[in-house]
């Protein structure tokens, strides 16, 4: 499981529903996100990289997402550091992340 429920409903205080509200957002939302931080690689603009995937980090800890966490501050050191050559196979890693948590958000 990549969603830690127990993280999850603790950063909601226990809310089934707000839980339930913020996964959707959080669906409607990450292709957004995940464009960002594409656009800013294929641009080369670091720093652009480093604030997306900062963002995107925050956004998935929400839900205790260990993998996609890490994958995004992952991306957002490489992108701090200029290392921008190194975050494509990085964004692989954080695609199948997401593809997974959003497969269990989709059956809050």
């Amino acid at each position: 499981m990549v969603l830690d429920h127990e993280v999850a409903m603790a950063r909601v205080g226990s809310d089934t529903e707000l839980l339930r509200e913020l996964a959707q957002l959080f669906l409607e939302e990450s292709p957004r996100l995940m464009g960002e931080l594409r656009a800013a690689h294929e641009q080369g603009d670091a720093k652009q990289v480093e604030q997306a995937a900062h963002g995107l980090k925050g956004s998935v800890a929400n839900f205790g997402a260990k993998p996609a966490v890490d994958a995004a501050h992952q991306i957002e050191l490489l992108g701090k550091a200029g290392k921008l050559e190194a975050v494509a196979e990085v964004l692989r890693s954080l695609d199948l992340a997401l593809l997974a948590l959003h497969a269990e958000l989709t059956q809050l």
